[in-house]
């Protein structure tokens, strides 16, 4: 998986960096996971993936290559702050269902 970084904006108004980019995923086929793309773009800009969110990502139809949108925020209480609870939800990764123990 390849990222590359399109355009890379600061937004001092909300303390965050505004990236465009594009992911070539030849190697694995299919549209990588959400929470894989985080990481390579976290990689990309060197910093913490924690400090990441994506905001929109979604492959052209016919080709294996997948435009996206990720904010980087200068603290985790910032994007807490300015990002909407579904977007941070798409960006955690899932926890699997504990079976409860039947008694």
């Amino acid at each position: 998986m390849e990222v590359k970084i399109i355009s890379d904006k600061k937004n001092p108004l909300l303390k965050r960096r505004e990236v465009y980019f594009q992911v070539e995923h030849t190697q694995t086929g299919s549209t990588p996971p959400r929470l894989e793309v985080r990481k390579a773009v976290a990689n990309a800009l060197k910093t913490s993936i924690d400090l990441v969110t994506i905001k929109k990502f979604e492959t052209k139809t016919g080709t294996h290559v997948a435009n996206g949108i990720a904010n980087v925020y200068d603290s985790i209480e910032q994007a807490r702050l300015i990002e909407p609870e579904y977007i941070i939800k798409r960006n955690v990764p899932s926890e699997k269902p504990k079976e409860e123990e039947k008694e």
